[in-house]
C-alpha cells in the first residue's frame, strides 16, 4: 500500500494558477470595460461585457477564473484532511470552475438572447450558493495550515450571506459597480486559498 506524500512544486502550480486565474478575471474586466463602446461600468454588469461583439474578451477571463478555480481544487485534494467537510469544500470549488465554465460557453448575457433553455441565472445562483459552502467546509482545514486563513475563509462566507443577496435587489444604474465589488470581494478569498497552498507547499519543501 502506497502512502500519501504532497508534492510541494504541484502546490505551488496549483496555487500560481489559481492567482493567475483572478488576475485573468481583472484583466478581462478592465480590457473589456475600456474596448467595448459605451459600456457603464457602474450600470453594466460583467455579464453585458460579455455579449456582442467583444464578448470574447470576457469569455477567456471566465475560461481563466475556471481554471484558477479547478487548480485549487487540485491543490486542495493533495493536502486533503480526511475531513469531510474538506470534501464537501474541494467539490464545491470544483463545482465554481464548472459553472464558470459553462457560463462562459452559453453565452446567455445581457444581449436578450434566450433561445434554447437560458441557464445563466441559475449558474449565477449557484455560484452564489457554492460561494457560501465553499469557506465554511474548508475553514477549519484551513487553520491547520495557519489560523488566519480560516478566519478569513469565515469572514468572507459571513460577509457573503448578507452581501451577495442585495445584488438582486438594487436599482440596475449601480448593479453593474455592486457586482465588481463582490467580485473583488470573492477574489480576495481566492488568492487567500492560493496563498495558502502556497505556504502548505513551503511546509511540505
Amino acid at each position: 500500500m502506497h502512502h500519501h506524500t504532497t508534492d510541494p512544486t504541484f502546490l505551488r502550480i496549483c496555487a500560481i494558477i489559481g492567482a493567475l486565474g483572478v488576475l485573468a478575471m481583472l484583466a478581462g474586466n478592465v480590457i473589456g470595460t475600456i474596448v467595448v463602446p459605451g459600456h457603464d461600468p457602474m450600470a453594466d454588469t460583467i455579464s453585458d461585457l460579455a455579449a456582442g461583439r467583444y464578448e470574447i474578451i470576457q469569455d477567456i477571463a471566465l475560461y481563466g477564473y475556471a481554471a484558477g478555480f479547478f487548480a485549487l481544487a487540485l491543490g486542495l485534494s493533495n493536502i486533503h484532511t480526511r475531513d469531510r467537510r474538506w470534501t464537501l469544500g474541494i467539490f464545491a470549488i470544483a463545482l465554481m470552475a464548472a459553472c464558470l465554465t459553462v457560463i462562459g460557453a452559453r453565452n446567455e448575457y445581457g444581449d436578450g438572447d434566450s433561445s434554447g433553455v437560458v441557464i445563466h441565472i441559475y449558474l449565477v445562483y449557484a455560484l452564489g450558493a457554492l460561494l457560501v459552502i465553499a469557506p465554511f467546509a474548508l475553514a477549519s482545514g484551513l487553520s491547520r495550515i495557519a489560523r488566519g486563513y480560516g478566519i478569513a475563509a469565515r469572514a468572507f462566507g459571513v460577509a457573503w450571506i448578507f452581501a451577495a443577496p442585495v445584488f438582486f435587489v438594487l436599482p440596475t444604474q449601480y448593479d453593474g459597480g455592486y457586482e465588481r465589488a463582490l467580485g473583488v470581494l470573492a477574489s480576495l478569498w481566492v488568492l487567500s486559498l492560493a496563498h495558502a497552498l502556497w505556504t502548505c507547499a513551503g511546509k511540505h519543501g
